[in-house]
């Protein structure tokens, strides 16, 4: 094996490495390690794979449930649906690379999390993404923005996967370092599902799909440094939808083949996490020949072997007896395969360039034997005082009118439509999409074997997470699973993308544990299992973090696809609104920092009990058909909701009794409780009070009818100059 090396400060920092943990490992290893092995070891013990400040803080999530089929540990989760079937989903953040090369760090970010859901023997049914950069109207966000936008479209609709939800949003926190998470759901037989096991000694390592190239190589370190534009420029790896669709239907034909032991995606940190990850899940070792490995770059060395990131390829352990026949379905989708080694009894990675070994490293040390950081975390008076700031005066000095206050509102960019990036998805592609992009408050794919419907969401208010990240996490949960409610359904799972700051500050680590704590929480008393999720940390630029984003993903069901609902108002129906516990209120609000500039105050807190009641009333509304639409109140508050109702049903809103003033709090304020519903005109207020109980309180707000918004004693505002704005964000 190639001789040990002394290495620098600067060596050990390529490789995300402190001097303190490489000299854990020589003493836990017993010797110093070769070139081959310090990368294996670095990118093992990067933050991105061995989630060494963060996995302390995920033991608080609840993983199990009733529904559960698969928890966290493996590709992806996955949670019971009717009919004998399974919704198998993830989220993964392509952040880095997205700052670097915005198309391509979108696209393989897609790429990849379309592989986590296929390896589990899902068919992937719907795409979904969460998108933050910084103001739009920057010419470099700009750029960001379109070519992320353009990345994830060209990628997903080129596999055939509709993208059918999600969100986008903007902060001056982003603007050296956006934020691009995908989320993947996928279908498959729940008891079919294909974990990423080694299995018995002697079976064999199969490598399939793309050729290896240098892409990619210290991804996942690049990553996990405080600091990664500075370097590491050549990391991004580079996408072929049209291998990857090749890829997935294979894999797919090979659902429920006996030779098959285990599937494996080839991501972070390449060949060495996914053989090391199928090694540990059953206390197996591998040996690998790396030259057996087929490249499409002359003179890669072991070292880039085992670490590229080259897009497209996927590990399988098939049992010796089957390699043939795994073989031949992968020569009829026109892929390559390559036997590279061998599944061993004695718990070690070993890694051979034809007789040479290169690497002998145990299986222990890379995964169980990560260091673990337990830091302290405050947060800092900065943020204190913008948190504890009265906002009374702020608010006094807008002297707008309110259609004036309104129309600001619905064209910034946090609250404006969005069309422009979802029409560039191909969102009803599979013709099992019911309701896409801008028209719900989350998306809703019907299952086809059942006629079951699937909603899926994503979720989060990174400026409610900066002021105040406990309540803000919980928010998160919250507005999720109240989104799924506006279309009918039940949360069955959850999935979550932590996106922060380097955690070796204390205000950082202050809000990941946080922000872990409030979502902990909301899941526990919402009865939601995390069965999924994923840590992006050291996003930041010029030394400043991004607003802390922990994304929540979340698949929920509902019996019959048919009977669900939009947000858009019906003709002729009365208009509600339902509050479900907790006051609104101006802290943290979009209405204060459009129209004062401010970002202060405390954010909401929601009331975990009042809010179950309050989405039991919508889904079983909804089931019954007497909710036409619902909506929740969010970004800028009930008048928001109120345009957005109005624009999508393309018709006004009569009020008469309801006699609101110009007060900023009952017209912009947000909270975690409310929703906007309309119902049948036949239905009376007396039947309404029967079916709502004390679930919920209810205020009737007029009639939907006519052309124009009536806001109590505001001047009307035609529907169409409403559009108009909302239109106006992204042109």
């Amino acid at each position: 094996m190639s001789t040990p090396v002394t290495l620098t400060d600067a060596e050990l920092r390529e490789v995300a490495l402190s001097r303190q943990e490489y000299d854990l490992g020589v003493r836990l290893l017993g010797r110093e390690t070769n070139r081959v092995e310090l990368g294996i070891l670095g990118a093992m013990w990067s933050e991105h794979c061995g989630y060494k400040n963060s996995r302390p803080l995920l033991g608080m999530f609840p993983t199990e449930g009733p529904e559960v089929l698969q928890g966290p540990g493996e590709n992806a989760g996955a949670v019971r649906l009717g009919g004998g079937l399974a919704a198998v989903f993830k989220v993964e953040s392509h952040n880095h690379p997205s700052a670097i090369e915005p198309y391509q760090g979108a696209a393989t970010g897609v790429g990849g999390i379309v592989r986590d859901i296929f390896t589990m023997g899902a068919r992937p049914v719907a795409l979904l993404n969460s998108l933050r950069f910084g103001p739009p109207d920057e010419p470099n966000n700009r750029r960001l923005l379109s070519g992320v936008v353009r990345g994830v479209g060209d990628y997903g609709n080129s596999l055939g996967i509709p993208t059918v939800g999600g969100e986008v949003g903007f902060s001056a926190s982003y603007r050296g370092n956006p934020l691009v998470n995908a989320m993947c759901v996928g279908v498959a037989p729940a008891d079919g599902l294909v974990r990423g096991l080694a299995g018995e000694p002697g079976n064999v390592l199969l490598l399939v799909g793309a050729d290896t190239g240098r892409d990619g190589i210290h991804g996942a370190t690049f990553a996990s440094v405080d600091d990664p534009h500075a370097s590491h420029k050549g990391v991004i790896q580079v996408g072929n939808p049209f291998l990857e669709k090749l890829l997935m239907e294979a894999c797919l034909e090979l659902l429920g083949s006996p030779h098959v032991v285990g599937m494996q995606d080839l991501g972070a940190a390449g060949l060495t996490s996914s053989s090391v990850e199928c090694a540990g899940r059953t206390g197996s070792g591998v040996d690998i020949d790396v030259s057996r490995v087929s490249r499409r770059e002359t003179g890669m060395t072991p070292y880039e072997v085992m670490l590229s990131e080259s897009q497209e390829r996927m590990l399988l352990v098939v049992r010796p007896d089957g390699v043939d026949a795994v073989r031949e379905v992968f020569e009829k989708w026109d892929l390559h395969s390559d036997v590279i080694g061998q599944v061993t009894a004695d718990g070690t990675l070993r890694v051979r360039d034809g007789v040479e070994v290169v690497c002998e490293l145990p299986i222990r040390l890379l995964i169980e034997d990560v260091p673990r950081y337990t830091r302290e975390g405050k947060p800092s008076a900065q943020l204190l005082e913008r948190r504890e700031r009265d906002i009374t005066p702020l608010a006094a000095s807008v002297d707008l009118p309110v259609e004036e206050q309104l129309l600001r509102l619905l064209a910034s960019p946090n609250i404006g439509s969005k069309r422009w990036v979802w029409e560039q998805y191909d969102h009803t592609i599979g013709t099992s999409t019911v309701l896409g992009p801008g028209s719900a408050d989350a998306a809703l794919m019907r299952v086809r074997q059942t006629g079951e419907g699937m909603a899926v969401v994503m979720d989060c208010n990174s400026r409610y997470c900066l002021l105040d990240p406990y309540s803000g996490g919980m928010g998160a949960v919250v507005e999720a699973v109240r989104n799924l409610a506006c279309v009918g359904a039940k949360p069955l799972g959850l999935t979550n993308c932590l996106n922060f700051g380097n955690p070796e500050k204390p205000e950082v680590y202050w809000h990941l544990k946080e922000s872990i704590r409030g979502m902990s929480d909301a899941c526990r008393a919402l009865g939601i299992p995390v069965v999924s999720g994923n840590v992006s940390l050291y996003n930041e630029s010029e030394d400043e973090a991004v607003n802390p984003t922990p994304v929540v993903g979340m698949v929920g069901s509902l019996p019959d696809a048919s009977k669900s609902v939009g947000i858009g108002f019906k003709e002729g129906s009365d208009v509600y609104l339902l509050s479900g516990g907790g006051q609104p209120t101006l802290g943290a609000s979009e209405w204060l920092a459009v129209l004062t500039g401010e970002e202060a105050g405390m954010p909401p807190m929601p009331d975990l009990d009042a809010a179950a009641r309050l989405h039991d009333v919508l889904r079983t509304g909804i089931r019954d058909g007497w909710i036409q639409s619902a909506h929740d109140v969010s970004e800028g508050g009930l008048a928001v909701a109120l345009a957005e109702c109005c624009i999508a049903g393309d018709v006004g809103l009569a009020t008469s009794e309801w006699s609101t003033g110009a007060d900023p709090v009952e017209l912009f304020g947000e909270g975690h409780g409310r929703v906007v519903i309309s119902v049948h005109a036949q239905v009376s207020e007396e039947d309404l009070a029967a079916r709502i109980g004390d679930s919920a309180r209810w205020e009737r707000l007029g009639r939907a009818e006519g052309k124009h918004l009536m806001l109590g004693k505001a001047a009307p505002i035609p529907v169409s100059s409403l559009s108009e704005a909302y239109e106006s964000v992204l042109p």
